[in-house]
């Protein structure tokens, strides 16, 4: 499906060839599309067969842009390191890894239900950010959730299936190394149920969270897609690149858009 895509792409460069010789082929050449277009429909087609030519249509009508935010998503995640790993039901972290540079909130002026939270300090620049912006608009956010380790990851999913079956449980619950949470940069927010996006802060970030970096993670209607039900408290940090990467490309899931730079990566 994607192929096509990708012919119309080229096209112009072996029409214009045939019917005007050399002259043409280099006028052709000169205005051909980004050779990045084929490695991103390819990884397309691999990570979003479903998916894929819609993306690409929207990709190839403005490749300038979608490069753009793509190489400074990138460039960021790159120098701080794992920024946009994806990490699913299918492709879990090691039970040892941990990021070397958490930070407790506490060292932070935000409000938070316990006073052991962590998350990356790559992080906190953006959440300081976001927090301050929030409270300008007369916001409270309340921070419920951030880094968990496996072992705590372990213990949660085991509670939940004693209480409501494995099966049940991993709708609504990661297994261990399959959770955002132990990446360091995703966050529940106060209240951690559906009344969330009915609160003011919910609200507030479902409008303005993707200005500061952050998107939600699993939202209503695809759990066939992310693999969890919706969950409107929870946002993981992709980089204000990435948000608008996501937002403008792969229709504001951030799961297609952390498939296609898995597979884009390779």
């Amino acid at each position: 499906m994607v192929r096509f895509w990708r012919m119309i792409a080229v096209f112009p460069i072996v029409f214009m060839a045939a019917c005007g010789g050399e002259g043409a082929e280099a006028e052709a050449k000169a205005s051909a599309p980004d050779p990045r277009l084929r490695l991103a429909a390819d990884a397309l087609e691999a990570a979003l067969p479903d998916r894929a030519a819609a993306v690409y249509t929207a990709v190839s009508a403005a490749p300038g842009r979608f490069f753009e935010l793509l190489d400074e998503a990138t460039a960021e995640a790159d120098a701080a390191g794992g920024l946009l790993a994806l990490v699913d039901k299918r492709r879990p972290l090691e039970p040892g890894y941990e990021p070397d540079d958490l930070v407790s909130l506490n060292d932070y002026p935000l409000s938070v239900t316990r006073k052991d939270l962590r998350l990356r300090k790559a992080v906190m620049d953006a959440v300081s950010e976001m927090d301050a912006a929030a409270k300008a608009d007369g916001v409270r956010l309340v921070f419920a959730s951030a880094y968990r380790s496996y072992e705590y990851q372990d213990g949660l999913f085991k509670r939940y299936a004693a209480a409501y079956g494995e099966a049940e449980a991993s709708r609504f619950s990661a297994r261990p190394g399959a959770s955002q949470h132990q990446l360091g940069t995703a966050i529940d927010f106060d209240p951690i149920d559906e009344a969330f996006a009915s609160t003011d802060a919910g609200r507030w970030m479902e409008a303005n969270a993707g200005r500061f970096g952050f998107s939600l993670s699993f939202p209503r209607g695809m759990e066939a897609v992310t693999g969890y039900i919706w969950e409107s408290w929870h946002f993981r940090y992709v980089t204000k690149a990435g948000a608008a990467l996501e937002r403008e490309f792969f229709g504001g899931v951030q799961q297609y858009m952390l498939e296609f730079l898995d597979a884009y990566s390779r």
